[in-house]
């Protein structure tokens, strides 16, 4: 088992050193998320593959299908790092949302904004994105009428769906991030870096 990197709370195992399930799962979130090597995130329950499996699962259903353009799941996943406070997945979605075409001056004003205001946005996506910190920080206050302003911005029941569901497991993986010690550097991202592909992908 390969040590993990300083500050992490829990062994990491490293792909060479995976076996039966572990190492399956590995090649599938290598294959999942199209880089050539498992994320430390993936990592962080390699000793529990019944977990990484759910983990796993859960990364499909935030990206692999939807309504939403990759490009929306992005910000949204960048946002919710940002409100949560977590370096290493602002880090890490940043540059996914270059990769699916998102501007680099979006992905720079994540990293400075204080509020949603701050962002280079449209107000339909900033009624989104008002909406999605409401329910990261205080998801109990939110009301039908904050609901129905999303409607009124143009957002469908079906995509506000699929953005809450994007939102409330991106504070699942952040609190597990931030809890077991990944999350304090975005340097701790191999992710992030990555050079982002010319032109990236709309």
């Amino acid at each position: 088992m390969g040590d993990a990197p300083s500050g992490i709370r829990v062994p990491l195992i490293e792909e060479k050193e995976a076996t039966g399930r572990l190492a399956e799962l590995y090649e599938e979130v290598k294959q999942a998320t199209e880089l050539p090597f498992v994320p430390d995130m993936f990592r962080l329950v390699s000793t529990r593959p019944d977990l990484l499996g759910v983990v796993l699962a859960g990364y499909r259903g935030i990206f692999l299908d939807g309504v939403l353009p990759r490009r929306t799941r992005e910000l949204i996943c960048a946002w919710t790092s940002k409100v949560n406070q977590c370096p290493y997945c602002v880090g890490t979605h940043r540059f996914f949302l270059q990769v699916f075409g998102g501007s680099e001056e979006l992905s720079e004003a994540i990293e400075a904004a204080a509020s949603v205001d701050d962002l280079p946005v449209d107000e339909r996506t900033r009624t989104l994105l008002r909406l999605l910190t409401k329910l990261t920080r205080e998801a109990y206050k939110i009301t039908d009428e904050d609901w129905q302003s999303a409607l009124d911005a143009g957002w469908t029941a079906e995509e506000l769906l699929e953005a809450f569901f994007t939102t409330s497991l991106f504070n699942f993986i952040t609190r597990m991030v931030d809890g077991l010690g990944l999350g304090t550097s975005v340097t701790a991202s191999r992710i992030s870096q990555q050079d982002v592909p010319a032109g990236g992908d709309a």
